[in-house]
């Protein structure tokens, strides 16, 4: 890669982070419903098509925060060391997860994890969106699996634990209890729940 197709694919970058960090922030001081394209692409200071040319949709605004974990169980499947069943590296995967208070398994109580939480399990639109990702990750687990039935039944079963826990999780603390003191119980859960699948 060249010195200048490094520095454009890094400006790309920061135009995204941009955008999305202004829509983000507008979603959630104002709802998300209450924000217009036009609003985020003036508190980002770039143009509609620009705007519409890194996020297809509006949804894409808030979900791209998930990206990183997109694929995320079919590469702890694909990535497993020789030995280790496919459940067990899920399971050791997403307990180490709550060790770090990763926000995306819902044990996370910084305020704007929080509120961003919030904003897209109660939009019903981001909810929808956030199904289709789901349902992206599932296909891909599957086929990290194996062939067949089983591999899809197994999948979409790990994908639920996950979801269910990460909601769970993310209800106490939004009720008003501390990562920390919600931890032992997260652990537990995740614990019985993935016993479940084994």
């Amino acid at each position: 890669m060249s010195e200048s197709t490094g520095l454009r694919a890094r400006k790309k970058e920061r135009t995204r982070d941009a955008i999305g960090d202004a829509a983000v922030s507008l979603f959630l001081e104002r709802g998300f419903d209450r924000v217009s394209v036009n609003d985020i692409a003036a508190a980002a200071e770039v143009s509609k098509p620009t705007l519409f040319r890194y996020f297809p949709t509006k949804e894409d605004l808030v979900l791209y925060r998930f990206a990183d974990h997109q694929g995320e169980a079919a590469r702890v499947v694909r990535d497993r060391k020789s030995g280790i069943e496919p459940v067990t590296a899920l399971h050791r995967h997403f307990r180490a997860g709550l060790d770090r208070y990763d926000p995306v398994t819902g044990l996370n109580d910084h305020p704007e994890v929080v509120a961003f939480h919030r904003l897209v399990f109660t939009t019903p639109s981001l909810a929808g969106r956030l199904t289709r990702y789901q349902l992206e990750d599932e296909e891909a687990l599957a086929e990290a699996l194996g062939e067949g039935i089983r591999a899809r039944l197994l999948a979409a079963q790990v994908l639920a634990v996950q979801r269910v826990l990460a909601r769970t999780n993310w209800r106490k603390i939004a009720d008003g209890r501390t990562a920390h003191d919600v931890h032992p119980e997260a652990v537990a859960d995740a614990d019985q729940a993935f016993g479940r699948l084994l």
